[in-house]
């Protein structure tokens, strides 16, 4: 085994070290897809999975109302308290903070090694969730933009 395969093998030792199943697997995967020599499938992964991931994770998000746990009326309802609204408004905040994620990594390269590494040491050691990129891309342009830099 070279050393290209050891920030891999730092962050599957981090994740079991930090208990996080997720980066585990997603970190072992990609490692035994690199050693069996299916490193074609590569460009796919990156430029569809996190389409994929977001697909799967919003699947899981609607099961709820899939299996009628959550209502229309519990939908409407959550427009009626102060803490619902609230809810609400974050929810649209985020999704609109994470899409500037996308198109902010794709045009500055060079923070996407930092946000991941940000985010890996997020989800080792303070029990936080791999979607963090997307949103701390589009807080990072956001706080850029602050700054006259726009994308």
């Amino acid at each position: 085994m070279n050393l290209d395969n050891l920030p891999l093998l730092v962050i599957i030792v981090l994740s079991v070290i930090g208990n996080n199943q997720s980066v585990s697997i997603a970190a072992l995967a990609l490692l035994l897809i690199k050693l069996l020599g299916f490193e074609a499938w590569f460009p796919y992964i990156e430029s569809h999975g996190i389409s994929i991931g977001i697909t799967i994770l919003t699947l899981a998000v609607l099961v709820p109302i899939a299996q009628g746990n959550i209502t229309i009326g519990d939908i409407f309802n959550s427009f009626k308290t102060p803490i619902g609204l609230t809810a609400v408004v974050i929810g649209i905040f985020v999704a609109w903070v994470a899409s500037r994620g996308i198109p902010f990594m794709q045009a500055t390269p060079e923070v996407v090694t930092a946000l991941i590494t940000g985010t890996i040491l997020g989800v080792c050691f303070f029990k936080g969730l791999a979607v963090g990129p997307l949103i701390a891309g589009g807080m990072v342009a956001l706080i850029a933009s602050l700054f006259g830099r726009s994308f």
